[in-house]
């Protein structure tokens, strides 16, 4: 059924989804919603899916029923016992509406263009996989911003379209999967379904956190890895979309010469990160 529907899982992030929803109802022009220059005429659907919560996420996202009503656009919450983001997205899932999808991180923050130019990006007939341009963003720690001033170069992030913490896909996309397999690392799994030239990067930017402290970057990024890993393991076929991302010897040498106290910081979680086994997930905040 055309129209878009926006899955959110969120798993304790009483803080962080006023910040998230806001940022979706600031949207300009609002697809679907009659606002702003020429708003592309489909309607929208927002789904979050509070799962495994000892907090008030679900009460808090619920507070923002009326101001979605007001725009047009479908809110819903949705609740489960059990917590696991893969079960979370197949819930969310289950109850769209529509055949296109984009997924949303609770922490992540869009821009107002961000939605109006994805929804516009995946009108193609082919499969496609959209994301915006991912603005890394660092609170309360010069460790974490420093991670992050280096993490924004490397080519994964700068040249590609990672769509870490968000990224949409058509209908004909989204049929390139059946559910969610129950894996770290979502993000790596949906983008490697598509091979480097379906990928659709849109200029809107979006913000997304990296975690604050040396050690929660280290536990993070360990589980980073262990989640690529782990795709390629169980999906080795999708290895062929993987693309050359990785910094050679000169790329590095780059990285180093444009800020080289970033680099040392950058460089260093990232050895500590294989010097460890990857455990379970933490926010760090």
């Amino acid at each position: 059924m055309p129209g878009l529907s926006v899955i959110i899982p969120a798993c304790n992030e009483a803080r962080q989804i006023g910040p998230c929803l806001r940022a979706l109802l600031a949207s300009s022009p609002k697809p679907g919603a009659g606002s702003g220059s020429i708003p592309l005429p489909i309607p929208v659907e927002v789904i979050v899916v509070a799962n495994g919560c000892t907090d008030d996420t679900a009460q808090m996202a619920r507070g923002f029923a009326g101001e979605f009503r007001v725009i047009g656009w479908n809110f819903k919450v949705l609740e489960r016992e059990k917590g696991g983001k893969p079960g979370a997205l197949n819930a969310g899932d289950a109850a769209a509406r529509f055949d296109a999808r984009a997924y949303l991180d609770a922490d992540v923050v869009v821009s107002p263009p961000l939605l109006d130019h994805v929804t516009r990006a995946l009108r193609v007939e082919r499969a496609a996989y959209v994301s915006g341009k991912v603005r890394i963003t660092a609170e309360g720690s010069m460790v974490s911003a420093l991670y992050a001033q280096c993490y924004a170069h490397v080519p994964f992030m700068a040249q590609g379209v990672p769509g870490c913490g968000f990224f949409a896909v058509n209908a004909a996309g989204r049929r390139r999967w059946t559910q969610f397999p129950n894996i770290i690392s979502d993000d790596t799994f949906v983008r490697l379904l598509f091979a480097p030239e379906e990928r659709i990067g849109v200029a809107a930017p979006y913000d997304w956190p990296v975690v604050t402290g040396w050690r929660n970057l280290v536990k993070v990024r360990a589980r980073q890895d262990a989640g690529v890993r782990e795709v390629l393991e169980q999906f080795p076929q999708l290895a062929r979309n993987a693309g050359g991302t990785r910094p050679g010897i000169l790329g590095k040498l780059g990285l180093f010469l444009r800020n080289p106290p970033a680099f040392a910081v950058y460089a260093g979680v990232a050895l500590a990160a294989r010097m460890r086994k990857a455990d379970g997930w933490s926010r760090g905040r």
